[in-house]
């Protein structure tokens, strides 16, 4: 088929206790709750998406807060790091924060270039902090061999959320990439590339960095990592559950399925998750894929102002609400801090 996957919609992850998620990416690194609802298969836990201002696709990281949940470890066949785009100005202001709030991050050696935070959320969830002008909409002098016009000039706006903790010109700018462990990429790679539509674009040692053909949205890399002699991970609280890219609308989603199942994947039918529509299928290294309508969009249910306000039922659940809510912890939204 003719069309690319433009970026990545959304990372999904496990954690345990919900309020402790909530203090976490609310409090501390100032990401908007653009939608409090059930997970629809296990309506008695929540699932949360934390985002930019209106949830953007490429923004958004979601959680299935189990309580008492117990730890998974990171390994191959899953994805390691998610990292958020953060402005080159504003990495001081991270290692300050963070030990504010006595979190333990180290400022790594430079990725491509680019200034590196690691750390990892209350569940060992392992998160990163990117720096880079391009990508988190700053002005910047092209590359030599990128062309007469900085890459951003196309980038739609990511909208920083006014309540936020977070002073917006240090604010996480959507997501830079994921990287993701493989026992070997060679396979995986061939999806992204021959598939995807995207290009490798930088190596170094074991990692391979591909970046999708956009020129604008967040989320347009992947690194793969070659950890042949890696432990298998297992997927429990603290790692990420899968990963979606997002498709335009409902008919290129089902282009895609189309091409995917021509190529051999299982892949599910069209799922309705009432903010997007999504198939899923397991990529060469075992990794969970999904592929993210990015209409309807969050504010399907709710304004803009009120985004995450309330918990949010689908249409089918409406009439169970009671006995939801019933079996659901209690959690308060925090204020500032």
């Amino acid at each position: 088929m003719d069309k690319k996957i433009a970026g990545l919609h959304h990372v999904t992850a496990i954690a345990s206790d919900p309020q402790r998620n909530l203090d976490f990416y609310i409090g501390l690194l100032g990401l908007r709750l653009v939608k409090r609802t059930v997970n629809f298969d296990d309506p008695g836990t929540y699932h949360f998406y934390f985002g930019d201002a209106r949830g953007t696709p490429g923004t958004i990281l979601t959680f299935f807060p189990w309580p008492g949940a117990r730890r998974g470890h990171r390994g191959v066949g899953q994805i390691e790091a998610t990292a958020f785009v953060i402005s080159p100005d504003s990495v001081s202001y991270w290692l300050d924060r963070f030990k504010e709030h006595h979190v333990t991050a180290e400022k790594t050696v430079a990725r491509f270039g680019e200034e590196v935070i690691r750390f990892t959320d209350p569940d060992g969830l392992l998160l990163e902090l990117v720096a880079s002008a391009v990508q988190a909409g700053v002005p910047a002098t092209p590359k030599r061999g990128e062309g007469g016009s900085p890459a951003n000039a196309r980038r739609p706006a990511i909208e920083s959320w006014t309540s936020s903790p977070v002073p917006s010109g240090h604010s996480p700018r959507g997501f830079h990439s994921v990287s993701a462990a493989l026992e070997g990429y060679e396979r995986t790679a061939k999806l992204l590339t021959e598939s995807f539509g995207y290009r490798l674009i930088e190596e170094s040692g074991n990692r391979f960095r591909f970046a999708a053909p956009s020129e604008s949205g967040p989320g347009r890399i992947v690194d793969l990592l070659c950890t042949p002699d890696g432990r298998a991970g297992n997927v429990a609280a603290g790692s990420i559950h899968h990963i979606a890219f997002r498709a335009k609308d409902d008919d290129e989603q089902l282009q895609w399925r189309e091409s995917l199942v021509e190529l051999g994947y299982n892949v599910t039918p069209v799922m309705d998750r009432t903010y997007f529509h999504s198939i899923y299928f397991r990529e060469p290294g075992g990794i969970l894929f999904e592929i993210a309508t990015e209409p309807p969009g969050f504010t399907l249910d709710e304004t803009l102002d009120e985004l995450g306000s309330k918990l949010r039922l689908p249409p089918w659940m409406e009439s169970a609400r009671s006995q939801i809510e019933q079996v659901l912890p209690p959690i308060r939204i925090p204020a500032k801090q």
